[in-house]
């Protein structure tokens, strides 16, 4: 079950959600027959739970929102896109470890 901070973006809700944030704002882009993404997953929950309102924790799942993969060039899942005001900072692909997503997420506040 992800944690309950966790956003799913859509096209809609994308330039409000992770745009228009005011912390800084993690992207995984996923997919459910993905294996690394679903190892990825209760860590980015625990990412979630431990930043709290100090940046905002996303997902897109890419089968669902192919504008939006589209939009960021997404050729393999999972990959992780760290924004802060609207502008991509970084992106990773592949799994990254909790205690790095947090270092890369507070350098970024």
């Amino acid at each position: 079950m992800a944690h309950e901070s966790i956003v799913n973006l859509t096209s809609d809700n994308f330039s409000t959600e992770a745009e228009g944030a005011s912390v800084p704002v993690i992207i995984d882009f996923w997919s459910e027959h993905c294996g690394p993404c679903k190892m990825l997953s209760p860590v980015l929950d625990e990412v979630a739970g431990e930043v709290g309102d100090t940046a905002k924790v996303t997902k897109v799942d890419v089968m669902d929102q192919r504008d939006l993969a589209m939009k960021f060039g997404i050729r393999a899942v999972p990959t992780l896109i760290f924004m802060k005001d609207g502008e991509v900072k970084e992106t990773k692909t592949g799994i990254m470890m909790k205690d790095a997503i947090i270092e890369k997420l507070q350098s970024l506040a």
